[in-house]
């Protein structure tokens, strides 16, 4: 048996909270590296960042530098992150080889609930999760975001999931492992900047506690799986699911007329959408990203109260 640990470095601010038994929060720093550019990408993480402060918690955005885990990013660490180029996308499976080389890598939903759980964090957000991809009975499409969740006790924030991915399936095998989801003050499964998918959510918790209690009760039963909790973007931020869902389906009709298929399909549905709403769905991605930071952030808070904070 290997006695090999994983180093994993805190943040002075991360480290007093969990020592402390306050409440953290977990973020990934995917966006920082693959989503806007610089120096707009920057700005984002602070912005969400903020947002788990203004919903009470610490956050603890996740990376990978130096063949450890960072819990909690300096000024400068995202300064770099959002700078410098090439800085690798790092899932679950990818983590072993990233931190073996020493290099940087920016941590995905599915590495950051690995990272989070070594670390004693409950909580983490994000703007939405990964999911079964349309086609998936032929492909076998399944994000690495939800066999994580299968594998992994943290309590998970998301607006769902964006919906150029087959939600329905989504949820079923959600269900088929036995993660609970959960909707926070909605009767909808959201997609991602869409406020419904169209799917209802499982079950409704509008207070903070009861959730909290529910997030207990679902550790305390022995369960190896994580809690999702889903939270729609703002109306104002929304974008309309029926006209995204018109765009999706003229987008995989034409996709097929061209021969897309597989990974190539993902990216595809994705630009055909931010053509039909005309930049609006990227003004939206942002809007989703600190809704759930924030709601994370009061989760949390709730869930210390009543002494759950630590893992």
């Amino acid at each position: 048996m290997s006695s090999v640990s994983v180093p994993i470095t805190y943040t002075e601010e991360v480290r007093e909270a969990l020592h402390e038994g306050r409440a953290v929060v977990a973020l990934e720093s995917n966006v920082i590296t693959h989503g806007l550019p610089y120096p707009d990408n920057a700005a984002t993480a602070r912005k969400v960042e903020d947002a788990v402060r203004a919903g009470g918690a610490v956050p603890a955005t996740i990376c990978i530098d130096g063949g450890a885990i960072r819990v909690g990013m300096t000024e400068a660490d995202v300064e770099r992150f959002a700078s410098l180029p090439g800085i690798p996308k790092v899932s679950s499976r990818d983590m072993p080889v990233v931190l073996a080389r020493g290099g940087p890598g920016a941590t995905t939903v599915a590495s950051s609930v690995v990272a989070a759980e070594l670390a004693g964090i409950r909580w983490f957000s994000s703007a939405g999760i990964g999911g079964v991809h349309r086609g998936a009975q032929e492909t076998f499409d399944v994000s690495s975001d939800l066999i994580q969740f299968t594998r992994s006790r943290l309590a998970v924030v998301c607006a769902g999931a964006k919906m150029i991915l087959d939600l329905g399936l989504t949820l079923e095998y959600l269900e088929t492992h036995c993660v609970p989801v959960v909707a926070y003050r909605s009767d909808d499964f959201p997609a991602f900047y869409c406020r419904t998918s169209g799917h209802r959510a499982p079950h409704r918790i509008d207070d903070e506690t009861a959730l909290a209690r529910a997030v207990e009760a679902h550790r305390a039963l022995g369960s190896p799986t994580s809690f999702l909790i889903t939270t729609p973007v703002r109306e104002e931020d929304a974008v309309d699911s029926a006209e995204v869902d018109a765009a999706i389906r003229e987008a995989v009709t034409a996709a097929a007329r061209d021969g897309v298929s597989g990974q190539g399909l993902t990216k595809y549905l994705m630009r055909a959408v931010d053509a039909a709403t005309d930049g609006r769905s990227a003004k939206a991605n942002m809007a989703v990203l600190a809704t759930c930071a924030e709601a994370a952030g009061r989760l949390a808070a709730a869930h210390s109260t009543i002494g759950g904070a630590a893992a």
